[in-house]
């Protein structure tokens, strides 16, 4: 039996890296973001600093704009509008989870379209929905879709189902697929029978959160299997997909850690840049 091939997230990302790296070599202005973080939650603080050192490794300005856990909804919104008026700003993007006291829509409807580089406020949803070129597209889902896209030349006609309903990974992973032609299933907690839905998929998309929640019997042989999640269980990291055995049957399978999230961080320095380019109305290739 035949052992998938694993996809190198690690690899793609740093060569799109290497690619935005060069771009901006060859202008004067930088491109900046600015990163907001509300509170003190440890997995955003890493996530955070590891955006920044990213993009200052590729020649960007990134800052950090750390509000207190106790920030009223009207200083994040007040903080996000002042960036939105500043010129020399290309990109905002909102840490999440926001505190609970903290409406993250109402936040995220207040950035600048034009400087949504995470894609989540609605005008660039309904952008997506569109399949307009000008969506910012939420970076893990358009990592995902580059890395589907390494295998697959044309993704029309294949039966795609993805794990989870999030507003950051399955709806506008869905939407993507969807405007690439596949036929797209998302299936979430209320499934019933979902394995038997997951067997008909070519492409499956784990992205609910549940450790090792994918099985081998549920694959379809030589399906393409992406890992979103990240889990930690015994103090070691995993994803929703049991990817030992997982491998056996699927052709191609995203590990975890090394698949998605590095593309996810790549993907958000390419929307930043991109924002930039049109914000200086820059021509590209």
């Amino acid at each position: 039996m035949s052992e998938a091939q694993i996809v190198d997230g690690k690899a793609a990302a740093l060569a799109l890296r290497k690619q935005i790296a060069e771009k901006i070599a060859a202008f004067p202005l930088k491109p900046n973001l600015a990163v907001i973080l509300v509170g003190n939650d440890e997995a955003s603080l890493i996530y955070d600093r590891n955006k920044q050192k990213a993009a200052q490794a590729v020649g960007m300005d990134c800052h950090i704009y750390h509000l207190a856990e106790d920030a009223s909804e009207r200083e994040v919104i007040e903080l996000v509008s002042q960036l939105n008026q500043d010129g020399r700003v290309n990109g905002i993007l909102v840490q999440l989870p926001l505190p609970a006291h903290i409406n993250p829509l109402n936040v995220l409807m207040n950035i600048a379209p034009e400087k949504d580089v995470d894609g989540f406020n609605p005008y660039n949803i309904g952008l997506l929905q569109a399949n307009s070129p000008l969506a910012f597209v939420p970076a893990t889902p358009k990592g995902i879709l580059y890395l589907l896209k390494q295998v697959y030349a044309d993704l029309s006609g294949k039966r795609a189902i993805i794990i989870g309903r999030s507003n950051i990974v399955g709806k506008p992973m869905a939407a993507l697929l969807l405007n690439k032609n596949c036929t797209v299933t998302i299936a979430h907690s209320k499934t019933k029978e979902i394995e038997q839905i997951v067997r008909e998929a070519d492409i499956v998309i784990a992205a609910c959160g549940k450790p090792k929640i994918v099985k081998a019997e549920w694959i379809k042989d030589g399906a393409f299997v992406v890992d979103v999640g990240i889990n930690r269980v015994d103090g070691k990291i995993c994803g929703d997909v049991d990817f030992d055995n997982v491998r056996l049957k699927a052709s191609y399978i995203t590990p975890v850690p090394g698949g998605v999230g590095p593309m996810t961080v790549a993907m958000l320095l390419v929307n930043t840049f991109e924002a930039f380019a049109r914000q200086n109305h820059l021509h590209l290739d």
